[in-house]
């Protein structure tokens, strides 16, 4: 039977794990000038880690059906660890690229760790243990930017990778020594279990759809977060890192509604509610692209309210964001119980593939159109996400 404190472990692993998946967004200002990338090819920073955790969820979180979790988990953590630590002394932005990727892949291991602490809830208090230890996770998405640019504006960023390397192997040793063993009743091969995953995304229009729609409001989710960095650097906000990271903690102000958008898709709202949250992502960019001009046209004393409207427009992206994943998680999540792992895996892998492609993206268009282009990739997304909206079948 799982602890209190054993609760609060796991809620605290994911979260600081999955801060190596968030945190290159807004450092991407400072390790592209300092390895030599170009512009256009910034966003390969924080798409790297992004993709790698996609390839992670479809490849290595299987294992987790073949064998022993406990073991599994350190050795992902291991490697973690390794990747970060490799990271920050890095010489390249090729041999970065690389480095990240795996490091990305290895903290897949988040989704090894939850139906982990899940096994070991009381009967009928499952539910609760994965909300308390998807709390941690949340608060680890909120808080990887602005502390990353906290740690790269005081230290540098390749430090930001050295404490995380550090923090990492940290859990390995205090997982390792409170972790039970777990050991999978599955006696399928390993490729039949990857072979399944593609059976059941042809089975499950709606898992179809709302990883879609999920994907393509992380990839609009990712080019702003992406880009926002670079644009509140330049003049006039010229904001340095304790800047940016006060505006990420304002940004992700908008994940707080989640808990009404799980009681609004519980009501049978989930359609409505979701059009909404695409509306408001595809206006949160435009407001963006609004202010971004208005900045340019201040000087640097009446650059406040464009920030201020910038910020408001993350605040409604990270809303719309979050509600399409609260929603799409909820709705995928009962359609096959017994292939609910697998199921989970697949919907975030793939949103992870769009955040992946928003983060590439990002680079491509502040270096071809600045920050206006930007904002026009991403509410493309918004767009592309509302139609498919309107033509899709019901829950």
């Amino acid at each position: 039977m799982i602890t209190r404190s054993q609760t609060l472990l796991f809620a605290a692993s994911v979260g600081i794990i999955v801060t190596n998946l968030f945190a290159p967004q807004t450092l991407v200002g400072l390790i592209g000038p300092s390895l030599g990338a170009a512009a256009s090819e910034s966003g390969l920073v924080s798409m790297a880690t992004l993709l790698g955790y996609a390839a992670g969820l479809f490849f290595l979180v299987p294992l987790s059906d073949l064998v022993e979790n406990r073991a599994l988990v350190l050795r992902m953590l291991c490697a973690a660890a390794l990747a970060a630590a490799v990271a920050s002394f890095a010489p390249s932005a090729a041999s970065l690229l690389g480095v990240l990727f795996v490091l990305g892949a290895a903290c897949s291991c988040i989704q090894v760790l939850v139906p982990v602490a899940a096994s070991m809830a009381p009967p009928g208090q499952e539910g609760r243990v994965i909300g308390d230890v998807m709390s941690g996770l949340m608060i680890g998405i909120l808080l990887s930017r602005p502390i990353a640019s906290l740690v790269a504006d005081t230290f540098g960023w390749r430090a930001f990778y050295g404490i995380s390397a550090a923090a990492l192997a940290l859990l390995a040793i205090l997982l390792g020594l409170t972790l039970p063993r777990r050991r999978p009743l599955a006696h399928a091969s390993y490729i039949g279990l990857i072979a399944s995953l593609v059976g059941l995304l042809g089975q499950e229009p709606v898992l179809r759809r709302r990883a879609l729609t999920a994907s393509l409001v992380m990839a609009a989710f990712s080019v702003f977060w992406t880009a926002v960095a670079l644009r509140l650097s330049a003049a006039p906000f010229d904001l340095g890192q304790k800047g940016i990271a006060l505006f990420a903690l304002v940004g992700a102000g908008g994940a707080a509604v989640t808990p009404i958008f799980g009681r609004a898709g519980d009501r049978g709202f989930t359609r409505l509610v979701t059009v909404f949250c695409h509306l408001a992502l595809i206006a949160a960019l435009g407001l963006a692209a609004w202010a971004g001009v208005g900045a340019g046209a201040a000087n640097a004393g009446g650059a406040w309210l464009p920030l201020m409207l910038m910020g408001v427009s993350a605040v409604l992206l990270d809303i719309g964001v979050t509600g399409d994943q609260t929603l799409g998680r909820r709705a995928v999540n009962i359609l096959q119980p017994k292939a609910r792992g697998r199921i989970n895996g697949l919907f975030v892998g793939i949103f992870f593939i769009g955040g992946a492609i928003g983060s590439l993206l990002a680079g491509i268009a502040w270096a071809w159109g600045g920050w206006n282009a930007v904002c026009a990739v991403g509410a493309i997304f918004g767009v592309v996400a509302l139609v498919v909206d309107l033509v899709g079948g019901p829950e």
